[in-house]
């Protein structure tokens, strides 16, 4: 079962974070202070943290950072904090992710996930025997499930790349290409959208997911006026589509 190391304060909720995560079977372990998380990165070897930025005796994007040095597992920001400044220097200090205060624990399991699956498949790659054709087997596996190697996310330098070219993308583009990324084939209304850049872009409704969604298409689509990929559900919002 998957290893979750919380690294957070605040008692009631870090105990609620454990109870949820505990049904549904993850592994759980959590301490309250920065000091007490790097014995806990010995000791527990987490798959996944899920960090607090603020904590009583480190600040919490400084303690991502040095977590960073120390670990190639995903780190997670939970935080009250929601400016952009706060995101930016939490993904710079080296987070894979952040969700603001108060969050759909449901949500808070799937990021989880997304994150693990793409964790899991870069140890696949980095690790994997050059001679051993059934140990390349889960790897195979794994990839055929991925994006197609045309479009790539680079999730530490936040940089989407087309055909081997780097691409300018905002923030909020990012933010939603992330979600398409992670769940290929999976139908998102506009609301959910909307949730995942919300205290990002502090003016965003479905006029705006609209214009960001032309524009990604714009980035990564062959024809845009006729996608292929970025497909839009009448009715319902978008989905990614791998072809």
């Amino acid at each position: 079962m998957p290893r979750v190391l919380i690294i957070e304060d605040d008692t009631i909720i870090g105990e609620m974070l454990k109870l949820y995560l505990s049904e549904e079977d993850f592994v759980v372990h959590r301490v309250e202070t920065g000091h007490d998380s790097f014995h806990a990165l010995d000791a527990f070897k987490p798959d996944v943290i899920l960090l607090d930025l603020i904590l009583p005796d480190v600040d919490g994007a400084e303690l991502c950072s040095l977590l960073r040095n120390r670990t190639p597992v995903p780190i997670l920001i939970v935080s009250m904090k929601n400016k952009v400044t706060d995101r930016i220097q939490a993904l710079s200090s080296g987070a894979d992710d952040y969700l603001s205060k108060p969050f759909s624990m449901q949500e808070l399991k799937a990021r989880i996930i997304a994150q693990l699956r793409r964790s899991q498949t870069r140890l696949s790659r980095e690790n994997l025997p050059a001679d051993a054709a059934e140990a390349a087997k889960p790897a195979r596996e794994a990839a055929a499930h991925l994006p197609e190697p045309w479009l790539e996310l680079d999730m530490d330098r936040r940089t989407l790349i087309v055909q081997n070219q780097p691409v300018d993308i905002t923030f909020s583009e990012f933010e939603i290409m992330k979600l398409f990324y992670s769940y290929p084939g999976k139908v998102f209304s506009r609301d959910e959208l909307i949730n995942a850049i919300r205290g990002i872009d502090s003016f965003v409704n479905d006029r705006s997911i609209d214009v960001h969604v032309t524009n990604l298409r714009k980035k990564i689509e062959l024809n845009p006026k006729q996608p292929k990929h970025i497909k839009t559900v009448w009715g319902v919002g978008y989905k990614f589509e791998i072809m």
